[in-house]
């Protein structure tokens, strides 16, 4: 699946910046340079759950509302609301 591909891809480059988090702290980096590390770090993960979130809602929870399954998806809406909440 292309989406798995690149969400793949995303979490590879984010693996990356992670040893390199763990080298800068072992090389006793500037402070500001690691949290502008984590920082990266943190916006790359938010991109990879907006996009499954993404897929979520436009295929599954649609599939779910086309099955007459309209208080599962309703309820996995919500789910995604409070965890993007949080």
């Amino acid at each position: 699946m292309e989406k798995n591909k690149a969400l793949i891809r995303r979490l590879k480059i984010i693996e990356g910046q992670m040893r390199g988090l763990q080298e800068m702290i072992s090389k006793d980096k500037y402070c500001i340079d690691v949290i502008t590390q984590t920082s990266a770090i943190k916006q790359a993960l938010s991109n990879v759950e907006d996009l499954l979130l993404e897929h979520h809602l436009s295929h599954c929870v649609v599939g779910q509302i086309k099955e007459g399954k309209k208080d599962k998806a309703t309820d996995e809406i919500l789910k995604v609301y409070r965890l993007k909440r949080k």
